[in-house]
């Protein structure tokens, strides 16, 4: 996938190789402060590539997610990690794309009561890891460890591989604490 393909009317911004593409409005990010913020992840997570970003809606990640994973469901981002043979100029080469679902981060910032701009940060910081070569899938926790580590040193709230384990640690705590329930048979008065 090549997001200057995918390039649609909202805002555009290119600087120095980068490139962020906000299909979507998000109240506290424009197009300048997610390239700031991408630049500075890359530097956290020693990568030296470049990386670009689509923010767009849910119903473009799901025709993404279908075509390059097979899976007919919008998420919340997707990492294309580019061939190492893929160059931009001369000097720069392309870590890798991350379309992210507006839509989806607004639900999640919501749920966790924070800001959609924070969330789409959060996101990035994500698949930066993965472009990286990150895989949480796989790692037994590495990927883990580093996004808390990098987290905290980028003051984001908490990371998608924390907040999914959080989630199934709760729900599993949620089903071993349902009470059990007995019926107790009623006497019958006379």
């Amino acid at each position: 996938m090549q997001l200057t393909a995918l390039e649609g009317r909202r805002a555009i911004h290119k600087r120095r190789g980068k490139l962020v593409i906000l299909r979507k409005r998000i109240a506290g990010l424009s197009a300048g402060t997610l390239e700031r913020f991408v630049r500075r992840a890359r530097r956290a997570v020693r990568l030296r590539e470049t990386v670009n970003v689509l923010v767009t809606s849910s119903g473009e990640l799901r025709v993404l997610n279908r075509r390059f994973r097979g899976k007919d469901k919008a998420t919340d981002i997707l990492s294309f990690p580019s061939p190492s043979s893929e160059v931009l100029n001369r000097k720069k080469r392309m870590a890798g794309e991350l379309a992210i679902s507006a839509d989806i981060a607004r639900e999640n910032a919501e749920q966790l009561g924070h800001s959609v701009a924070e969330e789409i940060k959060i996101l990035v910081l994500h698949g930066i890891l993965h472009l990286a070569g990150f895989d949480h899938e796989q790692d037994h926790g590495e990927m883990a460890r580093e996004e808390n580590r990098l987290r905290r040193e980028l003051r984001l709230e908490s990371g998608l591989i924390e907040r999914s384990q959080v989630k199934s640690l709760s729900r599993a705590n949620r089903l071993r604490r349902r009470p059990t329930q007995l019926t107790v048979p009623r006497r019958r008065s006379a």
